[in-house]
């Protein structure tokens, strides 16, 4: 684990991004209407990502644990893709890029995991980091 003991708290903030794509419009249909027989896939992926952001530190082992003090999920449908927007912020002494990626990794795979009963052909297309601030390089890709 990298040293830090000697860097000072800042502003960290990380937007992540994750894609999951769908076979079908009637899948897309069935999660805005709340027909998907294991529940509701957007409260229950926002949970599941929520516990993904906290429990990072636990799972890799060179993440520092650190305070949480933000966490939102958002959802934007487009076509048969739905986009996951993760925002992770907390005032420390490293950033919440791994924490926030972390998550969207976990709400894309909750909701492959809620769908694959009702369709074959959803997948998840990408994940990554699309904005950083705080600490000594910002990075915004947007």
């Amino acid at each position: 684990m990298v040293d830090i003991t000697q860097k000072e708290l800042t502003h960290r903030r990380a937007i992540a991004q994750a894609i999951v794509k769908v076979g079908s419009r009637e899948t897309i249909q069935a999660i805005e209407e709340g027909k998907v027989p294991k529940g509701n896939v957007f409260e229950m992926s926002k949970a599941a990502g929520f516990i993904g952001i906290k429990k990072t530190p636990e799972l890799l082992p060179d993440c520092h644990p650190l305070p949480i003090e933000f966490a939102a999920v958002e959802y934007t449908i487009s076509g048969l893709e739905i986009y996951i927007k993760v925002t992770v912020k907390t005032y420390y002494k490293t950033g919440v890029e791994v924490e926030a990626m972390h998550g969207a990794s976990v709400v894309a795979l909750n909701m492959y995991d809620m769908l694959k009963p009702l369709d074959k052909n959803v997948h998840i297309t990408t994940i990554r980091l699309i904005e950083k601030t705080g600490g000594k390089s910002d990075l915004k890709n947007t």
